[in-house]
């Protein structure tokens, strides 16, 4: 039987983290919200080279804050399961679940 990794709050109550588990870089514009809010150190900048551009992109809400980068998950399982960066990605970028103490 595999048991959920629980938090438990000060105020004693519990809450099953939802650990960032997977990055749709595709859809990421680097614009660096995710890697600022980050406690862990999970995520990490990385340059886009000149093929992985989409020039065809049919996005047209201006929300490009970045540089030509996107966010990769660096440190997966230094992540606490606050769901931090999911919640300023204004591309909805991030999927979480919860995990197991079975590593």
């Amino acid at each position: 039987m595999e048991t959920t990794i629980i938090g438990l709050t000060r105020g004693g109550v519990h809450w099953v983290p939802q650990f960032a588990i997977e990055l749709d870089e595709t859809k990421c514009i680097g614009c660096g919200r995710c890697f600022k809010v980050c406690p862990r150190d999970v995520l990490e900048m990385v340059q886009r080279g000149v093929d992985d551009v989409n020039l065809d992109s049919d996005d047209d809400d201006d929300e490009d804050d970045g540089d030509n980068s996107y966010m990769r998950l660096a440190n997966a399982l230094d992540c606490i399961g606050c769901e931090a960066c999911s919640r300023v990605c204004p591309k909805k970028c991030f999927v979480h679940a919860p995990m197991s103490l079975a590593a």
